[in-house]
This record gives structure tokens, sequence and C-alpha cells, in this order.
């Protein structure tokens, strides 16, 4: 083996060594912020396979068909859901683009000319060539755009899963929200009833010249009342229907929900500890991934001060003729790599470079303050389930005692040992206990959701769009 042949095959390993190089910061996941436990977590253990909020289909806790059946619709046909997926895809494609720059690049040419001028014949040309080239990854510039792509594809992955979670609240949100509606139109109802007694009895009354005229008032004062109310009820539940036909990708005009007298069940809580759920949230997941896509941008940045080294090589014909191109054409061919090297270009490089740098500290920063508002959901979803079980209590009590005292009042008022003022007050006092209760079963309701949705919800091991995020978490390059 000749000298020659020694060097040009220790050049050609030097080039290959240099290729498993990347510049720029190997990437780190930042350390856990996430504490072991809250202020209001007691009674939770540690997660169980069988935890509600653990599984993809989250809300069947709630025991509910027509829920299930609006959010598996909402999953087909949300548009919102729809603009996401299509984002996924792009973040797909541009992964691809960038996996692109690994391989060589082969072109084909096809040109003709004709030129001439006065007093100069009239020649013509005609030429067709085959170019490669190929710009080996020396200082690992495409690795770390590909490394970015892949990060940015993780993160609308998570983008995705985290629209789908937010849909499938808001169609459950507007759901009890409706079925509470529908429920507080029966209490009204039932007043409605209650009141109409109450003023005949004092009509009839003061007819026998036992009440005043005020009593009657009174009574039918009350009653219409009720009667504004309920037409108020009425609208919310349209709007609010309305809000779930567009979660569901429906126009309102063609979508109804018929109405039901009862709420979804108030599910057991799982037996799971919230702090080891956090670090599953797709924003969370999002905003790690989008700090790993500015990570990788330093690279990028720190190769553009090294030279570009590429290998091309080109084959090709040319005759006077289009006819002779392809049968005795002048072959022309050409081989060689070139070496560039910006050697001045008014700091641009080094501006780059800054941006990445700065772009990363601002993602960083964003990550930090994703997991910090994660842990204050949690607090406030932990703290509010809490304090609303304690308050449903109160009212039960609270409802027993206004009942009570209502059936009293009107036992008194027949006797005509009080006026209507305070069978008024008493109905009133059981009308506002009966909603509260009401609207504080709703609300642990909504505390519920609230909950599935900072612990991650449907962040499912089983969903496509996560298996895919698991992949590229695993894959190498």
């Amino acid at each position: 083996m000749s000298l020659l042949t020694i060097k040009k095959l220790t050049a050609f390993s030097m080039l290959l060594s240099l290729a498993a190089c990347a510049v720029g910061p190997d990437y780190q996941q930042p350390a856990s912020m996430v504490p072991t436990t809250f202020k209001y977590d007691a009674g939770w253990q540690t997660i169980s396979p069988q935890s509600w909020a653990a599984q993809g289909d989250w809300w069947t806790a709630f025991n509910d068909p027509e829920l299930n059946f609006l959010i598996h619709k909402a999953d087909q046909a949300n548009q919102t859901l729809a603009q996401a997926e299509a984002r996924y895809r792009a973040a797909q494609g541009q992964w691809r683009l960038a996996r692109g720059d690994y391989s060589p690049q082969l072109d084909a040419s096809l040109s003709a000319s004709r030129s001439g001028g006065d007093n100069v014949s009239v020649t013509e040309s005609y030429s067709a060539g085959l170019n490669a080239s190929w710009a080996p990854d020396l200082w690992g510039r495409v690795r770390r755009s590909i490394e970015s792509s892949k990060a940015g594809m993780q993160s609308s992955a998570a983008n995705l899963v985290a629209a789908r979670l937010s849909i499938q609240l808001a169609v459950a949100q507007s759901y009890i929200r409706l079925r509470s509606y529908d429920l507080q139109r029966a209490i009204l109802e039932q007043t409605m009833v209650a009141y109409e007694r109450s003023s005949t009895l004092t009509k009839n009354q003061y007819k026998a010249g036992i009440v005043p005229r005020s009593d009657v008032i009174q009574a039918e004062t009350q009653r219409q009342s009720l009667k504004s109310d309920l037409i108020d009820l009425k609208n919310q539940r349209a709007l609010e229907e309305n809000s779930i036909a567009v979660l569901l990708g429906e126009a309102p005009v063609n979508y109804s929900l018929a109405p039901a007298q009862q709420l979804p069940e108030l599910p057991l809580l799982p037996a799971s500890l919230p702090s080891t759920l956090i670090s599953r949230r797709p924003d969370v997941v999002s905003a790690e991934r989008q700090l790993a896509v500015a990570s990788a941008q330093i690279g990028v940045a720190q190769a553009a001060w090294l030279p570009s080294f590429s290998i091309s090589a080109g084959y090709g014909a040319s005759a006077t003729r289009f006819s002779d191109l392809f049968d005795a054409p002048q072959a022309i061919w050409s081989v060689g790599p070139s070496l560039v090297q910006t050697l001045f270009d008014g700091g641009a490089r080094r501006a780059s470079k800054d941006i990445a740098v700065a772009q990363y500290d601002e993602q960083l920063a964003a990550y930090r303050q994703t997991v910090l508002d994660s842990l204050a959901e949690v607090e406030n979803a932990l703290a509010t389930l809490s304090l609303l079980k304690e308050k449903a209590e109160q009212q039960d009590i609270l409802l027993k005692l206004a009942e009570e005292n209502e059936r009293i009042v009107n036992n008194r008022y027949k006797s005509g040992l009080v006026s209507f003022l305070e069978v008024a007050t008493a109905q009133n006092q059981t009308l506002n206990a009966r909603r509260t209760r009401l609207a504080t079963s709703a609300d642990r309701l909504q505390a519920s959701l609230q909950l599935a949705a900072v612990i991650g919800g449907a962040w499912d091991i089983n969903d496509p769009v996560v298996q895919s995020v698991s992949y590229l978490n695993n894959s190498n390059e």
C-alpha cells in the first residue's frame, strides 16, 4: 500500500470520526420540581393501575352514558381538535424534512440553447447531465436540526393530547351545567306549585276578611318573580346547549339535548398521589420538549462557525444537435470535494448563537413556570374538593332546617298567628337552600373534572398519539 493511499485513508477516517461528533450542548432534562406531598392530599396514596385518572376514558367514572356519547362524538368531530391534529401532521413532515439532509442529493438536467447575431451564423447546443452531492455532517449541524425537529414533533403530539383533553373537559363541564339547569328548573317548578297554593290560600283568607290585601299582593309578587327565574333558566340552558353543539362540530340549529332529572355520579376519588402524575400532563410534556428544541438550536448555531464540507460528482453530455445528444455525445464528468469557511459576517453568527442561548433560557423559565402552575392547580383542585365536601354536608343540614321551618310557619299562618311575610321568608329560605345544595353538588362534579385535567386526564399509554411520542423518545438517530 502506497504512502499516498495511507494518507487518504487516514484523512477519510478522521472525517468519519468528526462526523460522529456534534457541537453544542447535549440536552439534559431539568431536575424535577414536583414535591412528594401536597397541603390537601390527606387520604391519597401511591398511584394504582386501576386509578380512574390513569385511564384514557377518565370521564366514564361519572357513569353517565349520555356524557360518554358526547365526549366520543367531540373526539371525532370537534374542529379545534382537527386543527391540532393537522399541526401534528405538519410537525411530522418537518421532522422527515430535517432527516432528508442526511442523504445525498441527485439532480438531473437537460438544456438547449440557440445563439447568433448580425453576420453570425446561428448555432445550437444541447446538454444533459446528472449531478450528485453529499455534505457529511462533520459538526453535527444536521443531527442537531433533526433533534430540534424531533422534539418539536413530540411537543406537537403533546399539544394534540392537551387539545383533546381540553375539549373533553369543556364538553363535560357544559354537560354538567346543562343538567344542573334541568334540575334547577325542576326545583323551581316544584316551588311554583307551593307558591300557587300559598297564593290561593291568601286570596281565600282575604275574601274571608282574615288577612289584608298586602298578603295577596306579596304572594302574587313572589309567584311572578319565580316565573321570571324560570325564563332565565331556559335561556341559560339554551346557551349551554348551543355551546355543546359547537364542541360536537354541529350547527346549534340542528342540535338539541333532551332534559334529564339527574346529575352524573360523583366519582370515588382514586387512591393515587397526584404529585406522581404531574410529569405526564401534556402541557408539561410540551413545555419540556420545547426546551429540548431550544437546546438543539444552540448546536445548530454553533455549527455555523465551522467550515462546511461537501463532495460532488457530475456526468453529462453535450452536442450541437438534439438527435446526437444520446448517440455520440461529448462526455463531460467532474468529481471533487469542496470546503467553505465564512471568514467575516458582520457578527451574524455570534448574534445567532446569542439568540439561541436566550431562547433556551426563555424556554427553561417557561417549563419551570408550567410546572409551578401545574402544582398550584393540583393544590387548588384538592382544596376545592375537600372544602366542597364539607360544604355539601352543611347544606344537607341547612336544607332540613329550612324545610322544617317552612312547615312550622305555614301551620302558624293557617292559624292566623303570623303574617304572610314570614311565610314568604321561610319559602325563600327553603328554595335558596335547595338551589344552593344543587349548586354545591354541581361544583363538586366540576372540581372532579378539574382534578382529572390537572393530573393529565387522558394521557393514556394506549393512545396512538402517545404511543408515537413514546416511540420517538426511545428511538435513536
